[in-house]
C-alpha cells in the first residue's frame, strides 16, 4: 500500500531519511563513549560481534556490517596494529582465516555490552517504554517483512 506521494516526495520526514539520521546520531554517541579506548564505533561493531561469537571470519563479518572485502581488511589492519585482535589461517582450510581476540580485546569484551547499553540508553532517553516497545515492534515488522531481521543464535 502506497504511503508516499510520488509528485511530492519529502526527504526531510521520508522514514529512509530518518533511520540514516537517528543510525548516524548512534554512531555519534557510541563514539563519545569509547574516547577513552580509542576505537572507532565501526571497530566496536566487529570487537562486539567477535567477542559474542557472532562472526569469526572476515567474511562473517562483511555479510553483518555490510561492507565490502577491502573495507574489511583496512579495518581489521587497523584493530590488530592496536593489539585488539588476531587474523589465523585454519589448519583445516588454508584459505579460511579466523579471528581471535587478543587479551586487550577480550578485556574491551568483557565491557561491550556496558558501553552499547549506556549509548543506546543516551539515544532512546527521551522515549517512553512504550514509545521504545513501539518503536522497536514497528522496526522489526518492517524488516521482517522483507526477511532482513538476521536471527541470533539461541533465538
Amino acid at each position: 500500500m502506497p504511503h508516499f506521494d510520488r509528485e511530492h516526495f519529502s526527504l526531510q520526514h521520508s522514514p529512509g531519511h530518518l533511520i540514516a539520521l537517528i543510525n548516524q546520531l548512534k554512531d555519534r554517541i557510541l563514539e563519545r563513549h569509547l574516547v577513552n579506548h580509542d576505537i572507532t564505533a565501526a571497530q566496536f561493531k566487529v570487537v562486539l560481534l567477535v567477542s559474542q561469537n557472532r562472526a569469526d571470519t572476515p567474511a562473517d563479518l562483511v555479510r553483518l556490517l555490510n561492507l565490502d572485502s577491502g573495507a574489511m581488511t583496512r579495518m581489521l589492519d587497523r584493530l590488530e596494529q592496536k593489539g585488539l585482535l588476531t587474523r589465523e589461517r585454519s589448519h583445516a582450510d588454508r584459505r579460511q582465516v579466523h579471528l581471535r581476540l587478543t587479551e586487550a580485546g577480550d578485556a574491551l569484551g568483557v565491557l561491550v555490552p556496558r558501553i552499547a547499553a549506556d549509548a543506546i540508553n543516551e539515544l532512546t532517553g527521551c522515549l517512553t517504554r512504550a514509545e521504545l516497545d513501539e518503536f522497536q515492534r514497528l522496526t522489526k515488522k518492517m524488516l521482517m517483512a522483507a526477511d532482513a531481521l538476521p536471527q541470533l543464535p539461541g533465538e
